[in-house]
């Protein structure tokens, strides 16, 4: 039996659990609509927000195969992915940028949020910093992104059952338990990924939440009171 070595470390787990979680329950919240749901998709979108901030400041403070300088490496070695030379842990080239494409894609959805408006019902956290047309239009594209990130979930669904198929590979147990079977003498446990480093995340990923919030923007005036027709 071949050695279990650390792949994944525990905040990057919790994260990508949380964000299926929550991206999940945005996609139905969604397509539910009316003003029962919106305010729930709203509140996913915040979620989704502090979890896309961790996970930016996770690319530089992770642990090995968690960090930005892993990925872009792994991304790098795409030809040699295709020659069958592939023997690094963590993800592979496709799978990082499966990974960009996800991120990034969510990052423009809650973006977009923030700005949108149904024309009835809601209107987004930051809809009063922006135009009406510019928020109209961030709102037809927000609709629109929903289909691609529905497409990238199918895609990112089909690839972890080819490899269990195909490859024998079970990417689904390390991203519970945090580790996977060493194959290759040159494929080493991931290092880093404190907690000091964690709870550095977490405020940012709080932080960013707040000014999503819009709470710190000065409140609207009142609507003026009509005269009194007598």
């Amino acid at each position: 039996m071949n050695k279990q070595v650390r792949v994944w470390d525990g905040p990057l787990r919790l994260f990508h659990w949380l964000l299926a979680l929550s991206v999940v329950f945005a996609l139905f919240t969604g397509w539910q609509g009316g003003s029962s749901w919106i305010g729930w998709h709203e509140r996913a979108g915040l979620v989704i927000v502090g979890l896309l901030s961790f996970r930016i400041v996770w690319l530089l403070l992770g642990s090995t195969y968690a960090r930005l300088s892993t990925l872009l490496c792994s991304l790098l070695a795409l030809p040699k992915y295709f020659r069958g030379e592939w023997r690094q842990l963590g993800h592979n080239p496709l799978g990082v940028l499966s990974v960009f494409a996800m991120l990034g894609m969510l990052s423009w959805q809650v973006v977009s949020g923030l700005f949108a408006n149904d024309g009835s019902v809601y209107t987004g956290p930051l809809y009063r910093l922006v135009s009406s047309s510019l928020s109209t239009d961030l709102t037809r594209l927000h609709k629109l992104g929903m289909w691609i990130i529905i497409g990238l979930i199918v895609v990112h669904v089909l690839a972890i059952v080819a490899h269990a198929v195909f490859k024998k590979h079970n990417l689904v147990k390390p991203m519970l338990t945090g580790k996977t079977e060493q194959q290759y003498p040159e494929q080493k446990a991931a290092q880093g990924g404190h907690w000091l480093a964690f709870i550095f995340a977490v405020a940012i990923a709080c932080g960013a939440v707040y000014l999503a919030t819009g709470e710190w923007q000065s409140k609207p005036p009142p609507a003026p009171v009509a005269a009194p027709a007598w």
